[in-house]
């Protein structure tokens, strides 16, 4: 008889059906085991599931259990994701610094709850007005915008004014990959938000982002959340497109060369 802890479980688009899709079955995995690969390859830069599922084999042997992944450490991941005869390839590591190994092993090791995260502070409508509300899609501990739209494992929500910034909330986007349609889940969930900062987001899921009335903006690589927040107060403080000022209720005459299309900074 299988036990409920020995079952895969996977739901199309979820981190345990990315390891079954590329494995051609759940590998004997737990659903918790599978649950912390597929997450730990998405912090991974290049990293599919598959092949950050074989480098464990190859480490820690099969089959796969909870208690092999608390083994796991940063150096074995290093040296196995460096090339395949396990030689360090150094142009292929510069795409994966140091704190992407530490985020990927504290999420096998099942680690991967909020003890590490930014607290945020106390908000009520009003605090800051003429506010605007900002998420940023994170893979990191840190206050860092790291994440895709599509698999961020959290979102920071912000509540930026001109001359002040909150992080008001730290929102999981796990729960989003158990439905049917994840985007339109992820856009959900920050329906409250105005603006989305991401590294990267398909057109599709831009699409229904956009419907939720909220404006993505992708940036050309990681950045640090307090440094994209301060460029952003940059623009709430001079003279804001028409989107943004829409978004602060401002209302100003357009000009010529108004653009209502989002940015990509």
């Amino acid at each position: 008889m299988t036990t409920a802890a020995a079952t895969s479980i996977s739901v199309p688009g979820s981190p345990q059906a990315a390891i079954a899709g590329q494995t051609g079955g759940p590998a004997g995995l737990s659903r918790e085991a599978a649950l912390r690969v597929g997450l730990a390859a998405r912090v991974l830069p290049d990293v599919s599931p598959r092949q950050l599922l074989e480098l464990l084999i190859d480490k820690l042997g099969a089959p796969l259990t909870e208690e092999k992944l608390a083994h796991v450490t940063v150096t074995q991941l290093k040296t196995g994701l460096g090339s395949p005869d396990g030689e360090e390839d150094t142009e292929h590591l510069a795409s994966i610094a140091i704190p992407h190994y530490k985020e990927a092993v504290r999420i096998l090791w099942g680690e991967a709850d909020d003890s590490g995260l930014p607290t945020p502070v106390p908000y009520s409508e009003g605090d800051l007005p003429g506010s605007v509300r900002v998420a940023v899609a994170a893979n990191s501990s840190g206050e860092r915008v790291d994440g895709h739209f599509g698999s961020c494992l959290r979102f920071l929500v912000y509540q930026v004014a001109k001359d002040q910034a909150r992080l008001i909330a730290v929102r999981s986007a796990l729960d989003a990959d158990e439905t049917d349609d994840r985007n339109a889940a992820r856009a959900e969930l920050i329906k409250d938000c105005q603006v989305l900062y991401v590294v990267s987001i398909g057109g599709p899921a831009a699409a229904k982002v956009i419907r939720a009335g909220i404006y993505p903006i992708k940036l050309p690589e990681e950045a640090d959340a307090a440094e994209v927040i301060a460029k952003f107060q940059a623009m709430l403080q001079g003279n804001p497109p028409p989107w943004l000022a829409k978004a602060m209720g401002i209302t100003r005459q357009r000009l010529p060369f108004d653009s209502d299309e989002p940015l990509e900074d």
